[in-house]
């Protein structure tokens, strides 16, 4: 078959048949020709046969009459058919367009004029076979996808919704019809803004071509369902969308369960919740729910590293149902529950059935003590434990999210009792935690609001009282409650991450004003300063470069700053501890280990850590008088750390008979109420100048 538009002439006069088959052949055209209807007819059984040229008069059946049978049948009722007629008979042209025509020319024929018609008509045929075509290929994969598929014409604010779209919601036909507003109706309240600010965004010229997002749509049974969206924008050529199309996916499934561990997620969770507090409400067994977070978790990741951290929570979600399951034969009979990570490193556990605290005590402290043993993670044994809280159901409670809110609230008052324990939720702790929120809220703007303060402790050197230098310790100026003492705030500080830039700023300040002192009062050697680094502060990123800026910006001497950290830092992972303890000794500056002998690990570690002193914690200071073995610590200890070339400084000295005492075991320096209480930057400051003013010479 030739590539060339196949063409019929039908014209019951043999010269017109030939003259106009000739030249169309010559323009390139494949030309059959019919004197009558009837050969005509036996013609278009070639289902080749493109466009028709019909004359309207001939005998017999006339142009008109076959005009009307072909548009009559299925097969025929698109095929282009031009009529040609008399330039006078006007009547037959408009009765022909009336019954299909697709246009028409007159005798006698301008060949130019017939060719631009015949041409324009079989590109338009061939524009909507292909549309057609589409069409169907967009028909058959609409009910071959297991997606939804739509279509929103924004010209005509016309929505297209495929079969598989309503089912997904057991939707019928006349459930949804055109108007997109049917559909927006359907989302879910808490979704429906940001799937507006989505569709806003889309419609705005020069907007992004194509979006994904994921909503919930109310379903034919009254649940909702989650929903994955997906689309692409057509724009004009002034870039004004007129058309968007897409898919989507139900992901309801895929989002009950957390990708990480396979336990139920915070939505299936939130779900089964909120039946639990239905079926209490009609007078079904009562329910609790136990609120999970793994203490110092943010210390594995840090030090470790993330892929360990995931590995720790698998490990964790196995030991939860591993725990379960071994309880539930004591819970009572047709209790059940279910085990759901909520994110991060917290999970929660809903009981239903069983909401008495004679019930969840004993379970609470089956969980702990599952999780207390030890962990096994990439050759290295580590220890674990979580705070748990614990929320009875109780008539008040109306949804899930009051519930969570109060365990969580008693989960954070076990940790505040020392972590590794458990709580349960009452009256008391709603009080507790909502002083907690409006502190947290302040003390967010306490840097900004220049509500922090430094005070100053001397540090003293025993053998002849000479001060050597201060510990810089925090306050917080509070402008409605005064000053707070750390112990009240710093907690707080570490468990929002707001201790990381206080701490920072508390860096700087010391370093600022130990600078100004060592100019306005230049004793020999120089003055120097103590900083503490809390837990968190010390495990951030930037910890290194923060101390570098501040001794940089200050032009402090770095031998003059003794950062101290405490021995907490090393249980988790001391040689990762002793790393960036190397890069901050690096730097040139003191460090200082902190409470020495309240932990653990200091004495396996001690040599390997690039420590120029340890701080005797005051526990064993304020003893030592009284009790022998006390005293014997703090020798022992003077004596390891005159060994190892460290120095040794005792905190919490009140009485000269203590001093007098550390002097006699060997320690070299001390700080206390003996000597002197925290002052503020002034009062040290009138302190120093009144030492300094009493030097000879």
């Amino acid at each position: 078959m030739s590539g060339k538009n196949r063409l019929l002439v039908v014209d019951d006069e043999l010269m017109n048949r030939d003259m106009l088959s000739r030249r169309l052949e010559r323009a390139g055209y494949a030309v059959d020709v019919a004197a009558d209807a009837r050969e005509a007819l036996e013609r278009l059984e070639d289902d080749q046969i493109e466009l028709i040229l019909l004359d309207s008069m001939m005998p017999g059946m006339s142009g008109v009459d076959l005009l009307r049978l072909l548009r009559g049948t299925y097969t025929q009722a698109e095929l282009p058919i031009i009529m040609v007629t008399a330039l006078s008979d006007s009547t037959r042209v408009v009765e022909a367009l009336n019954l299909g025509a697709n246009d028409y020319i007159t005798k006698p024929i301008d060949f130019s004029v017939a060719l631009a018609r015949i041409q324009s008509q079989i590109a338009r045929k061939r524009a909507e076979d292909s549309v057609r075509d589409s069409e169907q290929r967009y028909a058959l994969a609409a009910r071959g996808s297991t997606d939804g598929l739509w279509d929103w014409d924004l010209t005509t604010n016309r929505l297209f919704l495929s079969e598989r779209w309503k089912q997904m919601l057991a939707l019928a036909d006349s459930d949804m019809g055109p108007d997109p507003a049917g559909w927006m109706a359907r989302i879910h309240p808490a979704d429906r803004p940001a799937f507006q600010n989505e569709l806003d965004a889309l419609r705005r010229p020069g907007g992004p071509a194509q979006f994904s997002g994921e909503y919930r749509l109310l379903h034919a049974s009254g649940a909702y369902r989650w929903m994955l969206t997906r689309g692409f924008v057509l724009r004009d050529q002034e870039g004004n969308a007129v058309r968007m199309s897409g898919s989507q996916t139900d992901i309801t499934t895929s989002r009950a369960f957390d990708s990480l561990t396979g336990l139920p997620n915070r939505v299936f969770f939130t779900d089964r919740l909120e039946n639990a507090i239905a079926r209490a409400a009609g007078g079904a067994a009562p329910y609790a729910v136990l609120f999970l977070d793994m203490d110092r978790f943010k210390v594995v990741n840090d030090s470790l590293g993330h892929q360990a951290g995931d590995r720790l929570l698998v490990e964790l979600a196995n030991r939860l149902l591993q725990a379960m399951e071994s309880a539930a034969p004591a819970l009572p009979s047709g209790a059940a529950y279910v085990i759901a990570r909520l994110g991060g490193d917290e999970f929660a556990i809903l009981v239903e059935g069983a909401g008495d605290a004679a019930v969840m005590r004993p379970l609470a402290e089956r969980i702990e003590g599952a999780v207390r043993e030890p962990f096994t993670l990439e050759n290295r044994e580590l220890f674990a434990s979580i705070s748990i809280g614990i929320a009875l159901g109780a008539p008040e409670y109306s949804n899930a999210a009051e519930v969570l809110r109060d365990a969580d609230t008693a989960m954070y008052r076990a940790k505040s009792l020392g972590r590794s324990r458990w709580a349960i939720f009452d009256s008391e702790m709603r009080a507790m935690a909502v002083a907690r929120m409006e502190m947290e809220s302040d003390l967010r703007h306490a840097i900004g609001r220049d509500e922090l303060r430094l005070y100053y402790q001397p540090k003293v050197e025993l053998g002849n009282n000479r001060v050597v230098g201060f510990e810089a310790l925090l306050r917080w100026q509070h402008p409605t409650r005064g000053l707070i003492p750390p112990l009240q705030f710093i907690p707080l500080a570490e468990e929002t991450g707001l201790i990381v830039p206080i701490g920072a700023w508390v860096i700087r300040e010391a370093c600022i004003m130990l600078r100004r002192w060592q100019k306005e009062f230049p004793f020999v050697p120089p003055l120097e300063m103590s900083v503490n680094l809390s837990v968190r502060q010390f495990w951030q990123n930037n910890l290194v470069g923060q101390v570098a800026d501040a001794l940089a910006e200050t032009g402090l001497d770095p031998e003059c700053l003794q950062l101290e950290v405490t021995e907490s830092v090393f249980v988790q992972e001391p040689v990762a501890a002793a790393s960036v303890l190397a890069e901050l000794k690096g730097l040139g500056v003191g460090l200082k280990l902190d409470d020495f002998g309240t932990g653990y690990s200091s004495l396996s570690y001690l040599s390997q850590l690039p420590c120029d002193s340890l701080k005797i914690d005051k526990s064993f200071v304020n003893q030592m008088c009284t009790d022998i073995s006390c005293s014997e610590i703090i020798r022992t200890v003077v004596q390891l750390a005159n060994s190892l070339g460290k120095q040794v400084i005792a905190e919490g000295i009140e009485t000269e008979a203590q001093a007098e005492l550390l002097k006699s075991l060997g320690c070299g320096f001390g700080q206390g109420y003996l000597f002197s209480k925290p002052m503020a930057a002034e009062k040290a400051t009138a302190y120093l100048k009144a030492i300094f003013d009493a030097l000879p010479g």
